[in-house]
């Protein structure tokens, strides 16, 4: 019995040491240029590996110092570097016949340059086109195939991928911890994968679904079924918005993409906190969501947002359109449309859009309806179109005070609020300012103020107005001077910042008008044009000039 475990203790350790020596007696360098060429052939790229480590118990060959060349229309630099290169192969067939059967590879940290053109090509386009065209070449055909290679496991781990453009000037965006797992991949059949990927100012991508066949000519065009899930977007860092545009803010993402090569579909909902949609504007203090799908082609660069719903509490905008990539220049022509939305579940968002009420003030109740168009590029977009605000009140600001040019001709006052019955205006809001033309505003403790005007870009007021006065602000020297209940009005400015407005009154433009010829008729015909203006000076509080 003794002799037997003798026996057996022997014929392990032989095999123990047998294996040990394997690694030594089998040259496995010898099947380097083997690998670099099989690897070069399909993938239609250079690649080069460095030496070759056997590791019998894993069943797995290693290299160091891995790279795959760029396409030439891009970069001579790499495309693909890795620290190390792990190949799964079928140990019986290495050992005895010394033929390579790849079962699994896998790149450890490899640094992966994704490029794309002003055209819209990507650098990975190119990828298996040359090693396709040679197939074809080599059958005696024209068509179009695949290289012929197949691999059950294949593996990204630890790796870092820098986003960029050829033709840009703007910084790459880097992606760290990107880890791909794919399943029984095949050029010429489909095949499952995973992806996640740490973003750009934190947060996290994962990308779950099934790809293939890889398209021979273009793999950015191969077809993809997928579902998305994405936490802590930062939307400038990660790339995804121009950040002159100046749309920022943190989203969470949820929803699916299919494409069949040639179009793109993708519908979720996305939850963006933090919001900001002007380069003025500050961000949000309230999330707003959003339900939407949009359909993109691929070879047209442009798409159709067929369902934008944002919504805020019970406010709902629905915005649709078309856009178009011009390199690096995104040219929208979108609608925004909002009806009756509750302005108390707005009032949040009037910061993000660059809206600086008076400080301490605030909107109350009421609706605000829009629609408005959206056109041009991304970063200057001009928007265009009505809008109209019923039933509200700004909390404390007293406008009644604020209006020295009615004020004073009047004992009315708005109280600490001004109650507003309604506000409409035909808006224009390009880089260059705000202009709103045909202002209406319905203030019930003081008439009417009707106008125009122009916001610049850093909040500076530039409007000219006319206050026609009803009810109880037609008192003292407004009947005087025949403004009520006959149809006049007193002109004046609207100056200052949309932090610290200045109502300025328009003396020229009294002079001038019914008020002026009002005042002649009263203070005696002989009355010269500076004698009216000097009375009118004093009703605003202006003192008069001395002799």
């Amino acid at each position: 019995m003794n002799r037997s475990l003798k026996i057996i203790g022997i014929v392990i350790a032989l095999l123990l040491v047998a294996l040990m020596a394997l690694p030594f007696l089998v040259d496995v360098n010898s099947f380097r240029p083997r690998l670099e060429s099989e690897l070069s052939r399909a993938l239609g790229r250079q690649v080069k590996v460095g030496d070759l480590n056997l590791s019998i118990l894993s069943g797995s060959v290693s290299a160091d110092n891995v790279s795959i060349s760029d396409d030439p229309a891009f970069s001579s630099s790499p495309f693909v570097q890795a620290k190390q290169l792990k190949v799964g192969v079928e140990v019986i067939p290495l050992i005895f016949s010394k033929a390579l059967h790849v079962t699994e590879l896998t790149l450890d940290e490899p640094q992966i340059a994704l490029v794309r053109s002003a055209s819209g090509k990507w650098n990975f386009s190119s990828l298996g086109g040359n090693a396709a065209k040679s197939a074809s070449s080599n059958q005696g055909t024209s068509s179009e195939s695949n290289p012929n290679l197949s691999v059950k496991k294949l593996n990204v781990k630890n790796g870092r991928l820098t986003l960029g453009g050829s033709r840009t000037s703007a910084k790459p965006h880097t992606y760290d911890d990107v880890n791909i797992t794919v399943n029984n991949f095949s050029f010429t059949s489909q095949f499952p994968f995973t992806l996640s990927a740490k973003l750009p100012g934190g947060g996290k991508l994962n990308l779950d679904g099934n790809a293939g066949p890889v398209n021979p000519t273009d793999s950015s065009a191969t077809p993809l079924d997928a579902k998305i899930n994405v936490k802590g977007l930062d939307l400038q860092q990660s790339g995804f918005v121009d950040p002159s545009s100046g749309i920022a803010g943190i989203a969470d993402f949820e929803g699916s993409l299919t494409s069949d090569g040639k179009m793109v579909h993708s519908s979720g909902t996305v939850r963006a906190d933090k919001l900001k949609l002007a380069e003025k504007g500050s961000p949000a203090n309230q999330p707003i969501n959003v339900k939407y799908a949009v359909d993109h082609d691929l070879q047209k660069e442009s798409g159709t947002l067929r369902q934008a719903d944002f919504t805020m509490g019970k406010a709902l905008a629905q915005l649709t359109g078309v856009y178009q990539s011009q390199g690096d220049t995104t040219l929208l022509n979108m609608k925004l449309i909002g009806q009756n939305m509750p302005v108390d579940d707005l009032e949040a968002m009037l910061p993000a859009l660059g809206v600086i009420l008076p400080p301490g003030s605030s909107l109350k109740g009421g609706t605000l309806s829009t629609d408005l168009g959206i056109a041009g590029p991304a970063n200057k977009l001009v928007i265009t179109g009505p809008v109209r605000l019923a039933e509200t009140r700004i909390a404390g600001f007293n406008l009644g005070s604020k209006l020295s040019a009615i004020s004073a001709l009047s004992s009315s006052q708005t109280g600490s609020d001004t109650s507003i019955k309604n506000f409409s205006s035909n808006v224009r809001i390009a880089p260059d300012g705000t202009k709103t033309d045909d202002v209406n505003l319905q203030i019930p403790a003081i008439g009417e103020l009707v106008g125009a005007g122009i916001i610049s870009p850093g909040g500076a007021l530039n409007y000219k107005m006319n206050a026609k006065l009803v009810g109880g602000a037609v008192t003292g020297m407004t009947q005087l001077a025949g403004i009520g209940s006959k149809g006049g009005s007193i002109p004046f400015f609207i100056q200052g910042t949309t932090t610290d407005p200045k109502f300025v009154p328009d003396v020229k433009g009294l002079v001038g008008g019914q008020l002026g010829d009002q005042l002649k008729s009263h203070l005696g015909g002989n009355s010269s044009g500076n004698a009216a203006a000097d009375a009118i000076s004093g009703l605003f509080g202006k003192k008069k000039k001395k002799q």
